[in-house]
């Protein structure tokens, strides 16, 4: 039976890799390899996952250096070989091994607005939204993101300032600028206009070309970039 050789990641910030042997199959994904390690050769490994079919988003960490829902990842497409390197996301704090602490990425989210608020209630009629109003297909966009943190992980702005909202927070901001029923909408563009807000990403994609989703926060930023500035000099910001 052919075997991979991996290495993966213990302790917190200040721990090491360390190797193990795990056999290999046909159709086998990376969380398959994790869960194998733990079940079979170091049972106090530390790692999240829940759904195993790419909805949840909690299984994400970096293989071979680049973050990626390992659920979803064979590893056939990114096994070097026969070795694999398996850590924890990046511009997280580690909390044991695979695990990292969510906590700051979703705080941004909470700094950027990112919680719809309408202004109807239980007692009005249903908002209607025309699907092919240019406002609701760009919400349309980014609206599947599912929090996994694969492109906070892989933003080399994020490493650089951490104060920076990040494209998952952003992303999210500009799905709600474009929904028709939200009713903070001049309040979510000064929160994402600020010095650490969408006007310090670079521009780079990394964060589209890594979403598992298919997502395109770089284009969603821009959009936010675009209409800070005009909210700007039209003297609403």
């Amino acid at each position: 039976m052919d075997t991979l050789q991996v290495k993966v990641w213990r302790g917190r910030t200040d721990g090491e890799l360390v190797a193990y042997e795990v056999p290999r199959h046909e159709s086998q994904t990376v969380l398959d390899v994790v869960t194998y390690i733990q079940r079979h050769l170091q049972p106090d490994l530390a790692y999240r996952f829940a759904c195993r079919v790419g909805m949840c988003g909690s299984c994400a960490m970096n293989v071979n250096g680049k973050a990626r829902w390992t659920c979803r990842t064979h590893v056939a497409k990114v096994a070097a070989g026969n070795q694999l390197e398996i850590a924890p996301l990046s511009n997280l704090p580690v909390i044991k091994d695979l695990v990292t602490d969510m906590s700051r990425f979703f705080d941004k989210w909470v700094q950027a607005k990112g919680q719809f608020s309408g202004e109807r209630t239980r007692r009005d009629d249903f908002a209607r939204v025309q699907p092919d109003s240019p406002r609701r297909q760009a919400a349309d966009a980014g609206i599947e993101c599912i929090g996994c943190g694969v492109c906070y992980s892989s933003c080399d702005v994020v490493t650089w300032r951490p104060d920076y909202l990040g494209p998952a927070a952003l992303n999210r901001a500009w799905t709600l600028v474009n929904d028709e029923r939200d009713s903070k909408r001049a309040e979510r563009l000064r929160a994402v206009a600020g010095d650490a807000g969408c006007h310090s990403c670079h521009t780079q994609a990394t964060c589209t070309e890594r979403c598992p989703k298919h997502i395109s926060p770089t284009a969603g930023i821009a959009g936010l970039k675009r209409m800070t500035m005009k909210a700007a000099l039209e003297g609403e910001l």
